[in-house]
C-alpha cells in the first residue's frame, strides 16, 4: 500500500505547488507569488541620500521627511 502525500494548494488560485516551496514558508504558487511581488514593488521608491548611498523606502511617511541635506525633517 502506497501513501500519497497531499500537495499544498495556492491560497490565491487553488493550484498545487511544490512541497519544498511550502516548507520554505510560501503559501502561493510561483505565478501568484510573482504577481504579488510585482504589485508590492510598485509602491517602493529608491531615493539618493545626501553624501550617502541610495535608500529603499517602502512607506511614503518615511520619504516625506527626508530633505536634500540629510536628516529627518517633520
Amino acid at each position: 500500500m502506497t501513501s500519497k502525500r497531499m500537495k499544498p494548494r495556492c491560497m490565491n488560485c487553488g493550484d498545487t505547488f511544490s512541497a519544498k516551496r511550502a516548507r520554505a514558508g510560501y503559501k502561493l504558487c510561483l505565478e501568484c507569488g510573482e504577481d504579488q511581488a510585482r504589485q508590492d514593488r510598485q509602491h517602493w521608491c529608491v531615493a539618493p541620500m545626501h553624501k550617502s548611498n541610495y535608500m529603499l523606502f517602502t512607506t511614503t511617511d518615511d520619504l516625506q521627511g527626508i530633505n536634500n541635506k540629510g536628516g529627518l525633517v517633520r
